[in-house]
């Protein structure tokens, strides 16, 4: 997965999680397209456990992957049904 780390004015910050796989990819579903970027997501490998701090830190984020989804679900970030499809993969946006 890359993680990126996004810091907002105020304190707080944007968390971007994306699976591996998926960077530099666009996907599209109906009128939805999502460009997955290294400007956005990052290009440094994060492991699960640095994933997992990060989303339960999180006051917002911003997921995309079957592999983070399942994370933030496991953390109870979002619920299973709480995520969009697009195409084949799993895209959720939570602020806590």
């Amino acid at each position: 997965m890359y993680l990126k780390i996004h810091k907002e004015p105020g304190g707080g910050r944007v968390v971007a999680v994306c699976d591996r796989e998926l960077l530099g990819q666009t996907l599209t579903e109906g009128d939805i397209q999502i460009t997955i970027s290294d400007y956005f997501y990052g290009n440094v490998p994060a492991s699960e456990e640095e994933v997992r701090h990060a989303l339960a830190d999180a006051t917002n984020a911003n997921i995309i992957g079957k592999r983070v989804v399942e994370i933030a679900i496991s953390l109870g970030c979002i619920e299973r049904s709480s995520y969009l499809m697009i195409g084949s993969v799993p895209y959720a946006l939570f602020i806590q």
